[in-house]
């Protein structure tokens, strides 16, 4: 099993920037790709972003393409989402997931996830 703490939420204004951290740990050897998904008050979960740990290889969801970027480090088993320009709508719990090993669907559904962490908030003020 595999366990994920992420952190870096905060309050933050229209404009500005967070760094989302999750720090995996547990059986990390078994990791294949990590996202990030987001979820508002009265919506449903959706993909934000994720990447392939082998070669570093990084998806995104549409509205988040130019602002925000995933990353990982290896060495440290923690995968982050720098979120730049940050908007109203950007306002959200963040969770992180690993996904299921030798899985070769879209990266953009949850059903691709097998782990998730407890969420961090992100609230941003116009």
């Amino acid at each position: 099993q595999v366990q994920l703490a992420e952190s870096g939420g905060g309050l933050v204004q229209a404009g500005g920037s967070l760094r989302l951290s999750c720090a995996v740990s547990g059986r990390t050897f078994s990791i294949y790709f990590m996202g990030w998904f987001r979820q508002a008050p009265g919506k449903a979960r959706e993909f934000v972003a994720a990447i392939r740990w082998s070669d570093g290889s990084t998806y995104y969801a549409d509205p988040m393409k130019g602002r925000f970027t995933i990353s990982r480090d290896n060495a440290k088993n923690t995968v982050y989402l720098q979120m730049n320009s940050l908007k109203p709508e950007d306002t959200a719990v963040y969770y992180c997931a690993t996904g299921r090993p030798y899985y070769t669907g879209t990266y953009s559904s949850s059903q691709a996830y097998v782990a998730w962490g407890q969420g961090t908030q992100v609230t941003v003020s116009s």
